[in-house]
Parts: structure tokens; sequence; C-alpha cells
């Protein structure tokens, strides 16, 4: 499931969300725990965490804006304050995995995606 594409993706396909779907990814038990996953959903890299200490799936854009590499599904989660993150295995900047926003650098931000469970499959919204 991992993706070796290195493209990055332009702001007007992360605007261009008039025609979203929801995609079937994987099976929650292929998840794991606490680490990240990258898939190629409709030509975008997308980051998936299943975070077992809140038993939640989260999905966000792969791309580090700031390490300009796509890398950020082999980050490593957790929290600051409030905010469960994960931290870009480069230069160790924290994405906010509900808002997208780096905490580090508030001028820097991922796209987030919507998460659903049908049963045990993972589902993404691009």
């Amino acid at each position: 499931m991992h993706a070796t594409d290195t493209t990055q993706e332009s702001p007007s396909m992360q605007e261009n969300s008039a025609k979203q779907d929801w995609f079937e990814v994987c099976a929650k038990s292929d998840l794991v725990p606490d680490s990240g996953i990258c898939a190629l959903i409709n030509q975008r890299q997308v980051a998936i965490y299943y975070s077992k200490r809140l038993d939640e799936v989260f999905a966000i854009g792969n791309y580090d804006p700031i390490g300009k590499a796509n890398v950020l599904s082999r980050g490593i989660i957790g929290s600051i304050g409030e905010h469960t993150v994960i931290a870009s295995p480069l230069y160790k900047q924290h994405f906010d995995l509900r808002t997208g926003e780096c905490i580090d650098s508030p001028e820097h931000s991922v796209p987030v995606y919507e998460v659903r469970m049908q049963g045990d499959r993972v589902e993404i919204k691009v």
C-alpha cells in the first residue's frame, strides 16, 4: 500500500473538492497501531494512521510542505496538549491530525481527509 510517486499536490488539486468520493482503502486490522501507511487514492498520496489510544483512524496528505517530500506516513504519532499530531520524520514539525495545521509553523498545513468505517473496512473521502 506504499506509494512511491513523489509528486506534490498542487493547491488547485487540494481546493478542487467539488466532487469527492469515498474510497475503500483497507481493513482496520491491516493498520499497525500508532503507525502510518501511505495509500494512493484518486492520484493523491494519503497518509493513514490508527491511534490505538483513541481507537480512531486519521488521514492527511502525505506531502510534508516543510521538508518538501512525501514522508508523513512515516512520522511518529503523538500528542501536544490537546492536539493529536504526527511528527514529520524529516525536520520533526508536528501536524495536527484533525486540522492539518503545523503546530510549529502555523503558516504551513496539510490536507485532512474524512475517514469512516464500514464494518472493519476503512474508507477515505477524497
